[in-house]
């Protein structure tokens, strides 16, 4: 049996199968490394596992030159440091908003004093390429663009690697929210010209929350040089000072048992295969909306150009209400989310990343099955 054919990881009957954007199930090895006794940050035991972790996210960013920075926040104020250490107020940017989380980013940037222009903001709608382009020429002062490469409140994967090509031909940053995808799809921060890629630990990474990764390239280090906006706590520069230590470390205390959950889980990914893991992914995905297809749900938006691999968004058939749909699951075990935004009670959303595999679909469609008569 491979790796991706394997049974879940954490198969405890009190344990409720997280069918959600995150935070995800944590496997049994990970939550052990989580459990084990504390270590200084400031030994060379960390100091091993914080460059493990580090060299072994290289190839899930797909870079082999640009610094990866562990930040000590969540994936949210991961996006919020990139604005902080990267802008002046005043500056411009241009935001793809098709999505709570591309909207989000926009939001936190505004909220620094940076003046946002706001393009794709149709949620149904995956984000054209051209559509960056046109910004960038209707808005020639823009120094950046943000794009989340998975958004979880609609179940879009946006092309980052065609919007990525507008951006380093126009020679301004171009920002990608990897924090739903890294780890579960395929990403090439070198070949596709990103400058900023944020992830977080909870979701494909299979760790507990609290610790982000934020990977830059020469390009975003030297807008960091003119950038004025204060950034102490989560200063980049920093960051990257104390990893190039003779003992490498973080500059004050890591949240040291999530480092080595990280190091653990990054371990079980690649002892898969980056391959494997993607190709899981996929056929997860293909599952659950295949399933809810033969149900009588629709996708939530049917038109997007490709879905995420991590999560699918689903409205509910007719008459079924999302709120009790999810009440019944609960009281089988499983949690999936609600949908977000003005689509709160027309859908919930199903996520499948990180160690879910095609058995926990079949479980939760199966007991979705089971609930439809009872929540018409």
């Amino acid at each position: 049996m491979t790796l991706a054919e394997r049974a879940p990881t954490s198969t405890s009957a009190d344990t409720l199968l997280l069918m959600t954007p995150g935070p995800t199930r944590v496997p049994e090895r990970v939550l052990a490394a989580g459990g084990s006794p504390m270590i200084h940050h400031r030994t060379p035991a960390f100091s091993r596992a914080l460059v493990s972790v580090i060299e072994r996210l290289r190839p899930l960013y797909g870079t082999s030159h640009g610094a990866v920075l562990p930040i000590h926040t969540t994936g949210r104020g991961a996006l919020e440091a990139s604005i902080t250490n990267l802008f002046s107020p005043g500056d411009e940017l241009v935001a793809c908003c098709n999505g709570k989380f591309g909207e989000m980013w926009a939001e936190l940037a505004e909220s620094y004093g940076l003046v946002v222009h706001r393009i794709c903001s149709d949620w149904s709608r995956s984000v054209r390429p051209d559509d960056v382009g046109q910004a960038l020429h209707d808005h020639p002062r823009a120094r950046a663009v943000t794009i989340a490469h998975s958004d979880t409140s609609t179940g879009v994967q946006n092309d980052v690697a065609s919007t990525l090509a507008v951006t380093r031909s126009r020679g301004v940053l171009g920002m990608v929210d990897c924090i739903s995808s890294l780890g579960g799809a395929p990403f090439s921060f070198d070949d596709w010209g990103a400058d900023v890629v944020v992830t977080a630990s909870q979701k494909c990474l299979m760790a507990s929350p609290g610790l982000a990764f934020v990977a830059l390239s020469d390009r975003a280090w030297r807008a960091y040089e003119s950038a004025r906006l204060p950034r102490k706590y989560w200063d980049f520069d920093a960051v990257r000072a104390n990893l190039a230590r003779p003992q490498p470390e973080t500059p004050g205390t890591a949240p040291v048992h999530i480092v080595l959950q990280v190091a653990e889980s990054l371990g079980i990914i690649h002892e898969e295969g980056l391959p494997a893991v993607y190709e899981r992914h996929e056929k997860t995905a293909r599952a659950a909306r295949e399933r809810a297809l033969a149900m009588g749900f629709g996708l939530l938006f049917p038109d997007l150009d490709r879905w995420s691999p991590t999560l699918t968004a689903l409205r509910t058939p007719a008459g079924a209400s999302p709120k009790h749909l999810r009440e019944g699951l609960m009281r089988q075990g499983i949690l999936v989310a609600e949908g977000l935004g003005s689509y709160a009670g027309q859908c919930i959303r199903i996520g499948h990343m990180g160690d879910i595999r095609v058995s926990d679909v079949d479980r939760t469609f199966d007991a979705i099955k089971a609930l439809l008569p009872e929540v018409r």
